[in-house]
């Protein structure tokens, strides 16, 4: 007799979940004990963490902001994580109140806070999907409902194709996701790299996201990230340390401090 397969909407609080760790580096309630226990780890090995996951967010901030000013109207977050503030939906309608938003994630906990977060937003939605699917998620009925793909997009993949540890499949992913953009389109995309962390401290990092629901996670050079952007108009500054994309002199600057580094970029589809 075979043992049934846990439907992927129970939530097993036992195994960290790396949306609920990412809330935890946040500063948020939305976790439970294992994902404590499993970011203090990631803390004791890299000290910056919370400050790493803070700069990411800064940076999404800014570059949806930036595309909203610049007239794209519609934005696919893949791998969206937990809802928290200013969100991808509040900072492009705060600018152009009729941009679309649709949010993928495959976490149960995501689904259920952005569904509620979002009852009242029609021009917003979250479906169920994989980053490793890409194919699905393009053909996905809300996906096709609620954006055309015939204009442009923003496609956002922020700190989540670390989490593809092969470096052909992250590519094939991230191509099968830039092939329907028309001109017009963006790749807003970051990613963690080694910093000056030393092998040991990788290697307990990565043990550490071995036991998540993700499975792995794997460090790329700056070199391997900027390749994501091949073909692409990269926008100014380029692909950088996030901290130095546009910074917003109104923000806390932050010049970096010893242990991992994320990088990123914003590259337009011409």
């Amino acid at each position: 007799m075979h043992e049934e397969e846990t439907p992927a909407w129970v939530v097993d609080p036992g195994t960290p979940s790396v949306a609920r760790m990412y809330d935890y580096y946040l500063g948020g309630k939305d976790n439970f004990a294992a994902d404590r226990e499993a970011a203090e780890k990631i803390i004791s090995i890299l000290p910056n963490a919370r400050e790493v996951a803070r700069t990411n967010r800064a940076f999404l901030v800014r570059a949806v902001r930036h595309l909203a000013r610049s007239g794209v109207r519609q934005f696919l977050d893949i791998g969206t994580g937990l809802p928290t503030q200013e969100n991808v939906h509040q900072v492009a309608q705060a600018e152009a109140a009729q941009s679309r938003v649709v949010y993928v994630d495959n976490d149960p906990i995501v689904l259920a806070h952005a569904r509620a977060l979002l009852a009242d937003n029609p021009r917003s939605v979250v479906v169920e999907g994989d980053l490793r699917e890409p194919e699905s998620v393009l053909g996905h009925p809300e996906v096709l409902a609620h954006l055309d793909l015939t204009r442009p997009v923003a496609l956002i993949m922020l700190a989540v194709l670390h989490f593809v540890t092969d470096d052909v499949e992250a590519a094939r992913v991230v191509d099968a996701f830039r092939k329907p953009l028309v001109p017009g389109s963006h790749l807003v995309l970051s990613h963690i790299t080694h910093g000056d962390l030393d092998e040991d401290a990788v290697r307990r990092g990565r043990d550490v996201y071995t036991a998540t629901t993700a499975g792995g996670i794997v460090p790329r050079t700056a070199a391997r990230v900027r390749g994501f952007f091949d073909g692409l108009d990269v926008l100014e500054p380029g692909v950088v340390p996030l901290h130095l994309w546009r910074p917003d002199p109104a923000q806390r600057r932050w010049d970096g401090m010893p242990g991992g580094a994320i990088i990123g970029g914003v590259g337009l589809v011409t």
